[in-house]
């Protein structure tokens, strides 16, 4: 049996299942969240714990069992403690800020990057170089984290760009000179 999938998800006070059609839908204090799985995978709420269970042994289907686990997992830490991704803008005379829910990135580039979230993620900026995006959906965060990534991807000689908090960037040699 998968290692993931038999792990029971624990739901915490406050916290709302409901299972109908193969969709569950999970209802916290930072907002709801829905996600159709397989039905070869069997969902129920047992004793304050959801419990997964898959039909046969096939791969795909113990893959899904995995898969699926994670994700309720994931939804109901969303609604409960919310997800952020930090990144950092570094570079001469890059930086960010806010106008009122919209981020404003120079960065290099001959006009300034405007960004808008989407329903659900909040942008933040502590500092001139950094930006954090906040939300209840992992899978929004991410995307959004990467999408203010993708707008100028950290060149490898000097470091300049945007980058993750947790990521390393591995800078090149630059050229020599010839004997």
């Amino acid at each position: 049996m998968s290692r993931i999938g038999r792990m029971p998800v624990a739901i915490p006070q406050g916290v709302e299942i409901k299972i109908e059609n193969h969709v569950i839908t999970v209802k916290g204090p930072k907002g709801t969240l829905s996600q159709k799985f397989g039905k070869d995978i069997e969902v129920k709420v047992e004793n304050n714990e959801v419990i997964l269970t898959r039909a046969s042994e096939q791969k795909d289907i113990r893959a899904q069992h995995g898969l699926y686990r994670a994700l309720i997992n994931n939804m109901v830490t969303g609604v409960t403690k919310g997800f952020e991704k930090a990144l950092v803008i570094n570079g001469v005379g890059y930086k960010a800020q806010m106008q009122g829910k919209k981020l404003v990135l120079n960065i290099g580039y001959s006009h300034p990057i405007e960004i808008d979230p989407p329903e659900g993620i909040t942008l933040e900026c502590p500092s001139l170089t950094e930006v954090v995006v906040k939300g209840f959906d992992k899978t929004v965060v991410g995307q959004v984290a990467a999408n203010i990534r993708a707008k100028r991807v950290v060149e490898p000689y000097h470091g300049y760009g945007i980058r993750y908090k947790d990521e390393t960037v591995v800078i090149k040699e630059g050229k020599t000179a010839g004997k």
